[in-house]
């Protein structure tokens, strides 16, 4: 009977709620000494009193918590709760952390799914090639799968020359080159023509850069769309791409009267 006298209606013990939500006490307690989640009254004996309210704003700590915001985060976020719109606001903004959450952890699991893929079809384990595969996985390079064919020479150079965003823009390159042979081909242009020398003057230039002038790395590059093991479709694709580059480049190389693809293979 004194505890029931002791305690409002409408209001629960700290007890009672860190049990309806799962927690502990000793939770609720550190909340409140960090002015995140204080009691809304006392009752006489100085027990601290919380409403159906508090249990509302506590959801919202603990939902925030879990997505990862640190407490001074929480703090800053919380806002009143005081009509429907402040409620579904709340609501709105737990629904939005959550989507973003959710795309995090599923740009997470496809990153080790490919990651996963491309160790199964390596020969032998290199934890090199793996953190090579798995930032240009993060970088959302597509052609994140070509690392595992490539020589240590190679990717030691590859890693010397570029960097995130360089590597980026250098893909992009290709890939925008790539459309192009492929727009000529198709629209019948010749690879001696004005557009034809003109893809092939660009596309030397993306490989000189890539290359850095070593000669050496020109057979390997050649190797490309070659390698065992690679999608039909990647296959097909450079085998439109260099039906219509290498008479480009070698239309090109002949005005300029050099061989470099054969300096490189010697």
């Amino acid at each position: 009977m004194e505890k029931s006298k002791a305690i409002p209606q409408g209001y629960m013990t700290v007890g009672e709620v860190a049990k309806k939500m799962g927690v502990t006490v000793r939770t609720l307690q550190y909340y409140d000494r960090e002015g995140l989640f204080s009691p809304s009254a006392e009752s006489e004996g100085g027990r601290r009193l919380y409403t159906d309210k508090d249990v509302v704003k506590l959801h919202q700590i603990l939902s925030l918590k879990h997505l990862g915001f640190s407490l001074s985060d929480i703090k800053n976020r919380l806002i009143p709760l005081d009509t429907p719109n402040e409620v579904a606001e709340v609501l709105a903004e737990q629904a939005a952390a959550l989507r973003d959450k959710i795309e995090a952890l599923t740009e997470s699991l496809r990153e080790i799914q490919a990651l996963r893929s491309e160790v199964l079809q390596m020969q032998a384990v290199d934890f090199k090639k793996y953190a090579d595969i798995i930032v240009n996985v993060q970088m959302k390079n597509n052609f994140y799968w070509l690392i595992k064919h490539f020589d240590e020479q190679t990717l030691d150079h590859i890693r010397s020359r570029f960097d995130r965003d360089s590597g980026l823009a250098f893909m992009d390159a290709f890939t925008r080159l790539q459309d192009e042979a492929l727009r000529l081909l198709k629209a019948g242009e010749p690879p001696e023509g004005r557009q034809g020398q003109a893809l092939a003057k660009a596309f030397w230039a993306m490989v000189t850069e890539f290359t850095g002038g070593d000669t050496s790395l020109l057979p390997k590059l050649m190797e490309i769309g070659q390698f065992k093991g690679t999608d039909n479709a990647w296959q097909q694709k450079q085998a439109l791409v260099n039906r219509y580059i290498e008479p480009a480049l070698g239309a090109y190389f002949s005005r300029l009267g050099i061989n470099p693809f054969e300096e490189g293979c010697k």
